[in-house]
């Protein structure tokens, strides 16, 4: 396949066309190849299988563009993330998470009163019907607290009917701020049944990290006010999470949303996709490897092992499948962990100590250096996360919290789309072949 055509420069969306060529079976397709405002160009392929009778193969659909979005770029061999064209390192220096929601939402950062409006909106929708309560109690005690949001996110849709209504833009504004509002109550109300301790209800004085914080860690006997280095870094882990393009998760809301679920079923099983180790576990995998370390001085040993291709072991929270650079998140991240851990005292912890060792050692080290194995973000918001007080259980918890808002815009884009269709994947089959229905008296 060949393509052909000067690229015309930067493209708002598909207008500029250029062609490439198939070759196939003796014959000539011409195939539209579209130009993104930047990255790679895309191969239109939806008339393949009409014109040609054929499909693509494309496992994982690594090299697939499924839709086409103006929300979040990354180019991994540059290590640049943009939310909305802003460099994530931009935005989290100088913005909030809020601010952060209302740009990946509505597309634009706010004005001082469209955010103070978008505040309040979500102030107001913190609390969750006074009946989802009951919910929690018919988990078991030792219920994964992912296994109660998948549950309890997906019943959101039997307590507000007014906004399911997926063909009505107000609707799908509602069930926006809610599903932003009340996931962080809902994540804190899932930790506090797996403690034994009673639930807080949201403070509308405190802002969106903080009031986070005082569900989870606030008690009825006493008055929380969160230490402001800590509602800091979750202020910024929310918004290093906010969203990243087409991951298995967001795929997975928008497949479900194509059917025309409504949002809370959508963010459910985006949940649930999440769950899995290969994409939310990896900061919990980080601090296992950690604690199987065990103290500094088992270091060498471990990069020792991490070097030899022979040994199945991996240093986990180091290098990334996307960034082929430094992860920008992981810089951010950094800062907050070592402000962190020096509010707490760092050397109470032994987990957290081999965590600082083992960084030093890799930021050094030449054959990490060389393959640009950096800490990745999972490193170190795994030991932020422990430093705040959270249990690995809770993890990708909070990761769910803050991608909730890129969910939901990836969701509300692609049901205002023109082009939206119900998503089916094809497949290459291999079974067998049609064959005649056997009598059981004729088997054998």
């Amino acid at each position: 396949m060949s393509t052909a055509g000067d690229t015309q420069g930067l493209a708002p969306s598909k207008d500029n066309q250029k062609s490439a060529k198939l070759s196939l079976d003796g014959k000539d397709f011409d195939l539209p190849v579209y130009e993104g405002t930047v990255g790679p160009d895309v191969i239109d392929i939806t008339r393949l299988y009409g014109d040609t009778g054929n499909f693509t193969y494309d496992p994982g659909f690594t090299s697939t563009a499924s839709c086409e979005s103006k929300i979040t770029y990354i180019d991994g061999e540059k290590g640049l993330l943009l939310y909305r064209g802003y460099p994530i390192a931009e935005l989290a220096e100088n913005g909030n998470f809020l601010e952060t929601c209302h740009l990946l939402l509505y597309g634009e950062l706010p004005t001082k009163a469209q955010q103070e409006d978008f505040n309040e909106r979500v102030t107001m929708h913190t609390m969750v019907h006074e009946q989802m309560t009951r919910f929690f109690t018919g988990f078991r005690r030792d219920a994964h607290p992912m296994a109660i949001m998948v549950g309890v996110v997906g019943a959101l849709s039997a307590f507000y009917h007014d906004s399911t209504d997926i063909n009505d833009p107000v609707q799908r504004d509602i069930a926006a701020i809610r599903m932003i509002a009340k996931m962080p109550t809902i994540a804190a109300m899932a930790y506090k049944y797996s403690v034994g301790q009673p639930f807080m209800y949201p403070r509308n004085d405190l802002d969106y990290a903080a009031n986070f914080l005082h569900m989870c860690f606030g008690v009825p006997c006493d008055r929380y006010e969160p230490d402001s280095v800590f509602a800091e870094a979750m202020d910024n882990i929310f918004i290093l999470h906010a969203d990243h393009e087409q991951n298995a998760s967001t795929s997975t809301v928008r497949l479900a949303g194509s059917s025309g679920a409504n949002p809370f079923g959508c963010i459910s099983a985006g949940i649930a996709c999440l769950w899995g180790p290969a994409h939310g576990g990896a900061n919990e995998a980080a601090l296992r490897m950690l604690e199987e370390i065990g103290s500094a001085d088992r270091i060498p040993e471990f990069i020792k092992r991490a070097k030899d291709k022979d040994d199945p072991f991996r240093l986990m929270g180091f290098g990334h499948r996307v960034y082929k650079n430094y992860d920008p998140r992981a810089k951010i991240m950094q800062k907050n962990c070592h402000e962190v851990l020096q509010a707490i005292g760092a050397d109470r912890d032994p987990t957290l100590k081999v965590a600082l060792e083992l960084e030093k050692i890799a930021l050094e080290d030449e054959y990490f250096v060389d393959r640009k194995l950096y800490p990745n973000i999972d490193f170190y918001s795994g030991i932020t996360l422990r430093a705040l007080g959270f249990p690995t259980s809770m993890f990708t918890v909070l990761f769910a919290v803050a991608r909730t808002v890129g969910w939901i815009a990836q969701w509300k884009e692609m049901i205002e789309d023109p082009e939206q269709r119900i998503g089916r994947p094809r497949q290459l089959y291999t079974g067998p072949d049609e064959r005649p229905y056997v009598p059981m008296k004729d088997r054998g």
